[in-house]
């Protein structure tokens, strides 16, 4: 292991551009395409980093596959890129765990090789947290110059010629959104304490990406003359079960690689929880059963951290979802479909790797509910609800798996 793996390791969470510092390396060798002024990658590059590449590169005498990482509109992609190529600024809007931030990691990382300049959009976040603020022992030394002043996000995107990132905008105060207003227009930021010297003028490759939840609308509305200075994208939820299932083994994958979990995660969970989400979100079932949606955001992100949870306490605790096997095992049901097949592959699992923990259905029963009353508890009531309507007839149809979580309805509490 190299120090740079060492020293990554260490990080919880390392940028987008130490994630995939490779295939970033490997794309800007190879790269051939018409870049903007100042961007590490062409446009091209850009969506092959985001959308993942065809067929492996062949680079320092290897093949080098680029991984999908954004699963959703490829369209969308595109434009966001054209966008950030102009002189308007880009605005990522959408129901919360959308993958509107790690989207905006994504285009920053690959378009200016930083995905870290970033302003956090709070109740709190003030005008000098965005611009500049002051080393006042170095102020009260020698006045105001700028070894005083300290850059703040949009001020060193403007000074390097980088994306900045604003999360969360619409929770931000709307007279701090639109100090905003003058720098996208005139792409200059005015320091009137430098006097001449204060005008600082935006390096090519300078622009920003703004993320923004529909549910916090009415929250800080933005003002009409900020939305002018952006173009809207629209990021929507996933439509597609498989797809939704795909993103969580995905991203539970990079999670458990991260924090070096030796489990591999269970694909027919993944689907039970795809299917679970999307059902609820939608307000309709598979078997044409109408739902009542819970007011909390069933988001992908959410899935995924549900499934990670589960994942996580089979890994630490070594529970082997034989209490919620052993009741599905004594329904009638208990000899059709999936569940003789997963009865086998339990059976042989346990033959090659007696004590490896697997997913307990009852524990991401729990995990579930943690995620569905956190801002209703009669939230809570429409899923029993749904456990009583679709799970049930979907374990008597089906068996196997849809049995046992059914069966592990008791912890819906």
């Amino acid at each position: 292991m190299t120090k740079d793996n060492q020293a990554d390791n260490k990080q919880m969470k390392p940028p987008v551009e130490v994630r995939y510092r490779e295939e970033l390396e490997a794309l800007k060798d190879l790269d051939t395409g018409k870049k903007p002024l100042n961007w590490k990658l062409s446009p091209q590059a850009v969506r092959t980093f985001i959308l993942g590449s065809k067929k492996p590169l062949q680079w320092k005498g290897k093949e080098l596959f680029i991984k999908k990482k954004y699963l959703g509109n490829d369209a969308l992609v595109e434009r966001c890129i054209i966008t950030l190529a102009g002189n308007r600024g880009l605005m990522l809007v959408g129901e919360p765990g959308t993958a509107k931030t790690m989207l905006s990691e994504l285009l920053s990382a690959a378009i200016s090789g930083v995905s870290t300049n970033t302003i956090q959009g709070t109740a709190g976040t003030t005008e000098d947290m965005i611009k500049y603020s002051w080393n006042y022992a170095l102020l009260l030394a020698k006045g105001p110059s700028r070894e005083a002043l300290v850059p703040s996000p949009l001020y060193v995107g403007m000074e390097r010629g980088i994306l900045t990132r604003f999360e969360e905008i619409t929770r931000t105060p709307a007279e701090i959104q639109d100090s905003l207003i003058s720098v996208l227009s005139d792409k200059v930021l005015n320091v009137p304490e430098l006097g001449e010297e204060g005008l600082l003028f935006a390096q090519t490759g300078f622009n920003v990406i703004g993320t923004a939840n529909t549910r916090d609308k009415g929250v800080n509305e933005m003002s009409s003359a900020l939305k002018r200075r952006f173009n809207f994208e629209t990021v929507m939820p996933i439509r597609d079960v498989a797809m939704e299932k795909q993103i969580i083994l995905n991203e539970v994958e990079e999670l458990a690689k991260e924090n070096q979990i030796e489990m591999k995660p269970d694909e027919d969970v993944a689907e039970l929880l795809a299917s679970t989400y999307h059902e609820l979100r939608e307000g309709v079932s598979s078997l044409g059963h109408r739902i009542d949606r819970p007011s909390a955001v069933m988001s992908t992100a959410e899935a995924v951290s549900v499934y990670y949870q589960t994942m996580m306490t089979a890994y630490y605790y070594g529970f082997s979802g034989k209490s919620v096997q052993k009741e599905a095992d004594q329904s009638k049901e208990a000899g059709k479909g999936r569940k003789n097949t997963r009865k086998k592959e339990q059976e042989d699992s346990q033959e090659t790797n007696q004590g490896e923990p697997g997913m307990d259905l009852g524990c991401l029963v729990q995990n579930l509910v943690g995620a569905v009353q956190k801002e209703n508890k009669e939230d809570l009531e429409k899923l029993r609800s749904y456990f009583q309507t679709v799970i049930r007839v979907k374990g008597e149809k089906e068996g196997g798996l849809w049995s046992e979580y059914y069966a592990a309805r008791k912890y819906l509490r």
